[in-house]
C-alpha cells in the first residue's frame, strides 16, 4: 500500500510537470490520479476492461498503460490523443467521446461476456458532468433490468446530484461514511442482504416488496442524498468513498471484485479538484465586475491578449438583450468559456445552463419560443450532433424560431476529431426552414447575431470557429440585420472566382494575394448564407467567370453540394463553366496545431491558390507553391 501512495505522488508529481505549460485544464486528471492507481491495482487490463467517459480524467491512465514515455506529445500532431483510443492501446477497448458513453459501452462488453461464457470485469469511470446527460440514465436503466456484472465508478468532485451544483454543499467523507462503504461492499453484507431477499420471497410477493423497500431507504439514510436514485435504476450502490484515500479505495474495490453475481454496482467516490491559476483569474474577473471597479461594456467578454468570435459574439449579443428583454440564452456542453460566465454574471436571470443536456437544451430553447421569448441555443458543433432529432422534430418541422450558436465549427487543433465541428454546415442545412449562415469575420458575426435577433419566423443558425481573431482594443459595434439569403462581392477579378463560407473566405483573400503575384486576378465572394443560398450571386459569377470554386471548413455534403445542386438544375453547368469544391477530406483530421489540420485538410491559402493554377493548366507552378 505505501508504494501504490507512492506511485500516486510521482504520477501526480510527473503530470504537473508535463501539463504546466499547456493551456489545457489537468485539475481533473490530477484529481483522478489515486483512483487511477487504485483500479489498475485491482483489476487487471487489458483482460478486464476499464472504460473512461471524459477523456482528461484519462492521463494518469495512460501513463500506468505504456506511454509515459510519450506523456510530452499529448495533444500535439502524430502524438498521443487527449482521449481514450482503440487504435492507440489495447488498453483503451472504448474512445472516452463527449462523455456518457461508458455505461452503455461496458454494458455491451459484459453482456457479450456473458454469452461467450468469459469472466473479465467490466469497470467503467464517469464524472459528476457525465450526470447530467440522458444516456446515463438510459444505460443504468437497462444495466439494472439486464442484472449483468459491472462496476460503475462515479468519480464526483463536487455532489452532483444536487440541483445546483455551485450552490450544494460538498458530500462529506468521514470515519462514518468510510466505515460503512467497507461494509456495503464486503461479501457478507451482501450475502446477508440476498438471503433477506430469499426469504421474504418465499413469504409472498407483497412482503417481497416491501422488505426491498425498507432495504433500499435504509440504505439510501447511510448513503448522501440521491444515492436511491441508483438504486432505483438497478444498482447496488456504495459509497460514499474518499477518492484520495488508496487504503479505502482498495479495500473497496477488492471486495466488490470478489463478489460473484453482484449484478451491476455503482461506487460513489469523492475527488477534490485543486484550483488551477486559470480559474482563478475568472473568478478574479467576475468579482471585478461584480463590484463595478470596471467598465462592464469595455471590459466584457476580453481577456489579456486576443479576442475570439466568442468574445465578439457575447459582446454583440450583450448589446442586444440591452435593448430587447425577450433574449435568452440556453447554454449546454460540456465547459463554459470565460466571456459567457461574465455575460452569465450580467444577464444572470436570463441564462440557463444545461451541462451536457444537448437534446433537453434545444426541446427547452423551443419551449422559450413558444412562450413568446427569443432564444439563443448555444451549442459547441460537434455536442449539437447528440441532439439533431430534437433539432428536426421540436424545432424545424414546427418551424419555431430558435436561435442556434454553433460554437467551434471547423477544426478545433489539439481536440481532434472527438471535438471537430466538421458535419454542422451538411446536417443543418438539409433542414427545410433553417436558415443556415456562417460570417466570414467579427463584423459579420456581429450583423448576425443583429438577423437572429429579428427572426421570427423560423428557425436560424450561424456558425463560427474556435480561434482567435482581433485585438483587445478592437470596438465591437452594434449589428445590423442582413437581407436573408444575401451575399457579396469581397473584391473583383476575372476568369477565376472563389466563392467562401464563413471564415473561409480569409483564406480566398490570403490565396488572391498569392495568385496576383502570378499575374492572376481572381474573384472573391462571400457566400454569408448557406440557407437560402444567393442564387442571383452564384448565377452571376457563373455567368462572369469560367472557373468556380467553393471553399468551406466542412464535410462533403455542405456549402459545395448546395451550390452544385443549383448550378447543375440551372443549366450553368452544361456550358462553359468549370465548378470545383474545396471541402474537408473524407476523413477525420487527427489532433495537430490548428493550421498544421488545415494544412493537412487541404484549406490554407496556398492548396486554394494551388487548385486555381491547376484549373488555369499551370500545374508546376501549383507544385512550386505547395513546397
Amino acid at each position: 500500500m505505501q508504494e501504490l501512495k507512492q506511485l500516486a505522488g510521482e504520477i501526480r508529481a510527473e503530470l504537473s510537470s508535463l501539463l504546466k505549460g499547456t493551456q489545457k485544464s489537468f485539475a481533473t486528471s490530477l484529481a483522478a490520479v489515486e483512483l487511477t492507481v487504485a483500479i489498475h491495482h485491482v483489476f487487471h487490463a487489458p483482460v478486464d476492461k476499464i472504460l473512461w467517459d471524459v477523456g482528461k480524467q484519462t492521463y494518469a491512465h495512460k501513463i500506468l498503460t505504456g506511454r509515459r514515455h510519450l506523456m510530452h506529445t499529448l495533444r500535439q500532431k502524430n502524438g498521443l490523443s487527449g482521449y481514450t483510443r482503440r487504435s492507440e492501446s489495447e488498453y483503451d477497448p472504448f474512445g472516452a467521446a463527449h462523455g456518457c458513453n461508458s455505461v452503455s459501452a461496458g454494458l455491451g462488453m459484459a453482456i457479450a461476456r456473458d454469452i461467450k461464457g468469459k469472466r473479465d470485469r467490466v469497470v467503467t469511470v464517469i464524472s459528476n458532468g457525465t450526470t447530467m446527460a440522458g444516456q446515463i440514465y438510459e444505460a443504468m436503466g437497462n444495466a439494472g433490468y439486464l442484472d449483468s456484472d459491472m462496476i460503475v465508478i462515479l468519480n464526483d468532485s463536487r455532489h452532483s446530484l444536487h440541483p445546483k451544483i455551485e450552490d450544494g454543499t460538498k458530500t462529506s467523507i468521514n470515519a462514518l461514511s468510510s466505515t460503512l462503504s467497507k461494509l456495503q461492499s464486503s461479501k457478507s453484507f451482501r450475502q446477508l442482504r440476498e438471503a433477506a431477499k430469499g426469504v421474504t420471497k418465499r413469504i409472498g410477493t407483497g412482503i417481497h416488496e416491501i422488505a426491498a423497500k425498507v432495504d433500499e431507504y435504509a440504505r439510501g439514510m447511510i448513503g448522501p442524498l440521491g444515492a436511491t436514485l441508483f438504486e432505483e435504476l438497478g444498482l447496488y450502490y456504495i459509497g460514499p468513498v474518499d477518492g484520495h484515500n488508496i487504503d479505502d479505495l482498495v479495500t473497496v474495490l477488492q471486495r466488490v471484485a470478489a463478489l460473484d453475481a453482484m449484478g451491476p454496482v455503482l461506487i460513489h467516490v469523492i475527488t477534490k479538484e485543486v484550483q488551477e491559476p486559470q480559474v482563478k483569474q475568472k473568478k478574479e474577473a467576475l468579482r471585478i465586475m461584480q463590484e463595478g471597479s470596471c467598465q462592464p461594456d469595455s471590459f466584457l467578454y476580453s481577456n489579456l491578449h486576443t479576442r475570439t468570435y466568442s468574445n465578439c459574439f457575447v459582446d454583440a449579443l450583450a448589446m442586444e438583450a440591452d435593448k430587447d428583454k425577450d433574449i435568452m440564452i440556453v447554454h449546454a456542453g460540456m465547459e463554459m468559456e470565460t466571456c459567457f460566465q461574465l455575460f452569465q454574471e450580467r444577464f444572470q436571470f436570463r441564462w440557463f445552463d444545461v451541462g451536457m443536456s444537448e437534446q433537453h437544451a434545444v426541446t427547452f430553447s423551443a419551449g422559450l419560443s413558444c412562450g413568446g421569448l427569443k432564444p439563443f441555443c448555444i451549442i459547441p458543433s460537434t455536442f449539437l450532433q447528440r441532439a439533431y432529432d430534437q433539432v428536426i422534430q421540436d424545432v424545424d418541422q414546427q418551424k419555431i424560431p430558435v436561435r442556434f450558436v454553433i460554437t467551434s465549427g471547423g477544426l478545433v487543433g489539439s481536440d481532434g476529431p472527438m471535438q471537430s465541428g466538421a458535419f454542422d454546415i451538411t446536417f443543418m442545412s438539409c433542414l427545410p426552414n433553417m436558415i443556415v449562415m456562417a460570417p466570414s469575420d467579427e463584423d459579420e458575426l456581429v450583423d448576425m447575431v443583429a438577423t437572429a435577433v429579428h427572426t421570427n419566423d423560423r428557425p436560424i443558425c450561424f456558425r463560427y470557429p474556435r480561434s482567435a481573431i482581433v485585438g483587445p482594443d478592437h470596438y465591437t459595434r452594434r449589428g445590423i440585420p442582413l437581407e436573408i439569403g444575401k451575399g457579396r462581392v469581397v473584391i473583383e477579378g476575372n476568369n477565376v472566382a472563389l466563392l467562401g463560407y464563413g471564415t473561409m473566405v480569409q483564406n480566398c483573400l490570403k490565396a488572391r494575394h498569392l495568385l496576383s503575384k502570378l499575374g492572376i486576378e481572381v474573384t472573391v465572394a462571400d457566400a454569408r448564407f448557406c440557407k437560402p443560398l444567393d442564387m442571383k450571386l452564384v448565377r452571376q459569377l457563373c455567368q462572369n467567370h469560367e472557373y468556380l470554386v467553393t471553399v468551406e471548413e466542412g464535410s462533403i455534403g455542405g456549402f459545395g453540394s448546395h451550390v452544385a445542386q443549383f448550378i447543375s438544375l440551372d443549366g450553368q453547368l452544361d456550358g462553359r463553366v468549370k465548378w470545383r469544391p474545396i471541402v474537408l477530406p473524407d476523413t477525420y483530421i487527427e489532433h495537430a496545431l490548428p493550421m498544421e489540420q488545415r494544412d493537412l485538410a487541404g484549406l490554407t491559402g496556398h492548396h486554394i491558390a494551388a487548385t486555381v493554377l491547376k484549373l488555369l493548366g499551370r500545374t508546376r507552378e501549383a507544385l512550386l507553391l505547395m513546397c
